[in-house]
């Protein structure tokens, strides 16, 4: 079931790179991402930003993984607590942002990626 968990919380940090990439294209959803400042297409700054987010994504989705036991990652256990503590970073500023569109879309769903990442972690290191 870990391995499955994992899988799941990896799904959601591909789906959240596929925003990122929506982003960096211009689609006109910037009130769902960075405090919600910004209506329409993030500017240059934001979408580096985006950017930047893709790579971290990538990292926590395999972290976390790997931590699970994937055949051929053999990470550092420390690289998964990482992770789930970008997850809880996440989980906090989305709750607390004073954008009330991007609060309702990711404060919800960066409960349930913290939720995975947890059930991860603790299972495989003290479960």
């Amino acid at each position: 079931m870990t391995t499955q968990i994992a899988h799941l919380y990896a799904t959601g940090c591909l789906a959240i790179v596929f925003f990122q990439v929506a982003l960096i294209a211009g689609l006109p959803l910037g009130v769902y991402t960075q405090g919600g400042q910004v209506e329409g297409a993030l500017p240059l700054k934001g979408r580096i930003v985006a950017a930047v987010s893709i790579l971290i994504l990538i990292f926590q989705g395999l972290a976390i993984v790997s931590a699970a036991g994937f055949p051929g990652l053999d990470w550092p256990r420390w690289t998964g607590w990482a992770a789930t503590g970008v997850s809880f970073v996440g989980f906090v500023l989305n709750w607390i942002t004073q954008s009330r569109q991007e609060r309702a879309l990711w404060g919800p769903i960066m409960t349930v990626m913290l939720a995975l990442a947890l059930y991860v972690m603790v299972l495989t290191t003290w479960g």
